[in-house]
Formats: C-alpha cells, sequence, structure tokens
C-alpha cells in the first residue's frame, strides 16, 4: 500500500522505503541524532522534515552560521554535512548544545566519521533500485502539474524512458516538460527551437549540424509506431538506403 505523508509526500511502496518511513516513525518518538543518506533525489530532506517538522533547515555552506543554528535552536536538520568544514568541531558543538539534529548526506554511511557520529542510519537506495516507487512519484508529480497549471489531466503511464539519473529531480523535471509539451502546437516548438539556436548559429555547416534536432525525433517516434524501417522508410517517402544511413549516422542518440 502507497503511504502518502500529507507534510512531506514522502512515499513509501517499495521495501526499503517502508523501512526507511518505520524507522522514521520510530525517530518521531525519540530523542537521538540521526543520519540520512543516499542520491541526489532520493528523499532525504523529505523524511528529515517528517521527522522534524518544525526544525530549522540549514546546509553546511556557512559553517559560522551553521555553528550558531545549532547553538540556538533545540531541533535542527543539517543537509549536506558531508561537506561540514570542521566535522570534528561541528559534532562537538551538537553534544555540547544537546541539540536534537537530523542530517543528510550524499555520501556513504560507512565512512568512518559518519558512521561513529550517528547510531541510527536510515539508507534510501536510488529509484533504480526501488522501482515500485516510480509510478507513485508519477502521479503525486503529475497532481502537483494539474495544480500548478491548472489543468486536470489524467495519470498515464509514460511512453518514454523515464530519467532516474537524479531520482526524483530528473523524473519530475521529465513529467513537468511532458506535460508542457503535450499541448505544445507547431508555433510554440518553432520558437523553442528558435531560442535554442539563436546563439548556436555562426559557424560552417550548421545547417548540416543541426539537422538532427529534427530527424532524431521524427525517426525515433516513426520506428516507434511502425516498427520496422522498411514501412517507416515508405511513409516518409525515404528510400530505405538512406533512411538506414541517416539511423547510423545517429547512432549515438539510441537509433537502431
Amino acid at each position: 500500500m502507497v503511504q502518502a505523508v500529507v507534510v512531506t509526500n514522502f512515499l513509501g511502496t517499495s521495501r526499503a522505503s517502508s523501512e526507511a518511513f518505520k524507522t522514521a516513525n520510530l525517530l518521531k518518538t525519540l530523542t537521538v541524532n540521526a543520519l540520512i543518506y543516499g542520491e541526489t533525489g532520493t528523499g532525504k530532506l523529505t523524511l528529515a522534515r517528517y521527522i522534524l517538522p518544525n526544525a530549522p533547515i540549514i546546509n553546511t555552506d556557512n559553517f559560522d552560521a551553521l555553528l550558531e543554528a545549532v547553538a540556538n535552536n533545540s531541533e535542527l536538520i543539517i543537509t549536506h554535512i558531508e561537506k561540514a568544514a570542521n566535522f570534528k568541531r561541528l559534532l562537538e558543538t551538537i553534544t555540547l548544545s544537546k541539540t536534537r539534529v537530523v542530517v543528510t548526506s550524499s555520501e556513504n554511511a560507512q565512512s568512518e566519521s559518519l558512521h561513529d557520529a550517528f547510531s541510527v542510519r536510515i539508507f534510501i537506495p536510488p529509484l533504480c533500485e526501488r522501482l515500485e516507487d516510480v509510478k507513485p512519484l508519477l502521479e503525486l508529480f503529475m497532481q502537483e502539474a494539474n495544480t500548478i497549471f491548472g489543468e486536470e489531466k489524467p495519470y498515464r503511464t509514460p511512453s518514454y524512458e523515464l530519467d532516474l539519473s537524479t531520482n526524483a529531480i530528473s523524473l519530475r523535471k521529465q513529467l513537468f516538460l511532458h506535460y508542457q509539451f503535450s499541448n505544445i502546437g507547431e508555433k510554440d516548438l518553432m520558437g523553442i527551437m528558435e531560442q535554442y539556436l539563436s546563439d548556436k548559429l555562426g559557424s560552417k555547416n550548421d545547417y548540416r549540424k543541426y539537422l538532427h534536432l529534427y530527424e532524431v525525433p521524427l525517426i525515433r517516434v516513426g520506428l516507434r509506431e511502425f516498427k520496422s524501417q522498411l514501412q517507416l522508410s515508405d511513409k516518409l517517402g525515404l528510400n530505405r538506403n538512406t533512411l538506414r544511413k541517416k539511423i547510423a549516422e545517429q547512432s549515438h542518440y539510441g537509433l537502431e
């Protein structure tokens, strides 16, 4: 069952996410410090906010401001703790001030300093290792897009390859782009292309250099729609050998 935390929208469908959520619930009742670690976009800050919903959030960019925040707050969320200028001094300040902290890190908690400093550690794996979480995240982002753009589009399973390179960050960006492009017209599309090309033209052979911006998506959609190069060459009015040559030239864009 999908568990959605109203305050933070943290989703727990996969086993890993469900275990992380259970630990977070336990931490809400305790007064121990904790470390949440994982790749960018895996939901570390979201989960930290759930554990300490009223705590200020600070990163480690300004070390003096960080120490001051630790000294002046009873609870605190610290992001990117692996980037702290003086990790030892930070831990000493936390201990002396008795501040309850939940920290996030993109580094593996097996690093000795992090491992020793926090007895409670929550690891959130990348989305590619918990694919059960992808659909509920997409549904959540679709609801968000509907609210932002004032529409009520139903959720549909994406036909495109999902971008999980930066986990929920890249997934959300991709969905928003496709959401906006679903109603795009020729005029809008040409305007986007003009903006993209406005500062790129000026060298020799620019026509051939940027022709792939038209050819690659056309061929990719055609292959997906008509299933074979023979059918596609007929629909496009191209010689089959010409189409095969274009596919070979653009193979680095995933055409085959």
